[in-house]
């Protein structure tokens, strides 16, 4: 089976969503399943910072947000930056997910946005803030200056227009309809425009992925890393998105919702004898190309969907493990 079209993608994304909710409840929260979320906190403030320029290694971050210590000669803003970015990935997470929260029926509010720009970005302003920053340009207040266009031809909206701006995009982020088979591709579009109002002086990359993260989690949707290795690919995708084409980005997005909730949510919450995807399956003896062809020979114990995806169990995996080996294959 080849890779898939834009469409089996979508329609994949909105199968397995509807699987996880029906068999699953839906995301497990923090407190339920804290290393699930700990993988996805320290790979998320890695890349996207890494994206930005950041040139922190993950072991150096994990040992900074595990231990709170840094390791190596990086420069303090290096180690700032991660900071920030976790602080406010864990609050976003939190808050996500949280029972209490304020507005249970909003998906986003502007005070949110400020205050996921605020977590962010202080920890790395108390010690390298913006150069052309007046003081009300500060950690979750909105620019007041004017951006050039960038070098792949985006321009930002004037600053006098930001709050007008930013107060529609919070309103079309709560009318985004969760389940719709083009979601990936509305989320793009959405993600996108928060690039073009680009509201703060500086941080807006950071924020805008922390902010796409709080809407997919809040709308039952694993989170997205956008991984440093991907960073031409992303740039162009928002660059085309930007032109009136959102589908390059919505394809990336879709993708690594998929990847996550196969690497983190699903074989950390289903059962070993639940059937789930192969590519939940897989490590790094039997990747998910492996198992395919098993399940095809015969020699794995699966089952095939209406989808065309094979899935199979822990236990069955196990069992086919172990038998290869008996084999000496």
């Amino acid at each position: 089976m080849g890779r898939p079209t834009r469409a089996e993608l979508y329609s994949r994304l909105d199968v397995q969503i509807a699987e996880l909710w029906q068999r699953m409840g839906g995301l497990p929260s923090p407190l339920e399943a804290s290393d699930i979320w700990r993988g996805i906190w320290f790979e998320e403030a890695h890349h996207s910072t890494a994206i930005e320029g950041n040139t922190l290694v993950l072991k150096q971050v994990e040992v900074l947000l595990e231990q709170g210590r840094a390791i190596g000669n990086k420069e303090l803003r290096e180690y700032m930056e991660v900071r920030g970015y976790a602080d406010a990935s864990e609050w976003v997470y939190r808050q996500a997910l949280s029972p209490d929260r304020p507005h249970p029926d909003t998906t986003l509010t502007v005070t949110e946005i400020r205050e996921v720009h605020r977590a962010a970005m202080t920890p790395v302003w108390d010690v390298a803030p913006h150069p052309e920053a007046t003081d009300r340009e500060g950690p979750g207040s909105f620019r007041e200056h004017e951006i050039h266009p960038f070098p792949g031809g985006m321009e930002p909206v004037s600053w006098v227009l930001v709050a007008s701006e930013l107060t529609t995009w919070a309103d079309e982020v709560n009318a985004l309809e969760a389940r719709s088979i083009d979601f990936p591709e509305r989320l793009a579009e959405l993600h996108c425009r928060f690039e073009q109002i680009h509201p703060f002086i500086d941080g807006n990359g950071r924020t805008g992925r922390l902010l796409l993260n709080l809407i997919l989690v809040r709308l039952g949707y694993p989170p997205v890393i956008v991984y440093k290795r991907q960073r031409s690919d992303y740039l162009r995708a928002l660059r085309r998105a930007d032109s009136g084409d959102p589908g390059l980005l919505g394809e990336l997005l879709a993708r690594s919702i998929l990847d996550n909730l196969y690497r983190f949510i699903v074989p950390a919450v289903a059962g070993p004898a639940r059937l789930v995807p192969l590519a939940a399956l897989a490590d790094d003896d039997l990747h998910a190309g492996a198992l395919r062809v098993a399940a095809k020979r015969g020699r794995l114990q699966a089952s095939q969907g209406a989808d065309g995806q094979w899935r199979s169990t822990r236990n069955w995996v196990d069992e086919y493990r172990a038998s290869r080996y008996r084999r000496g294959t």
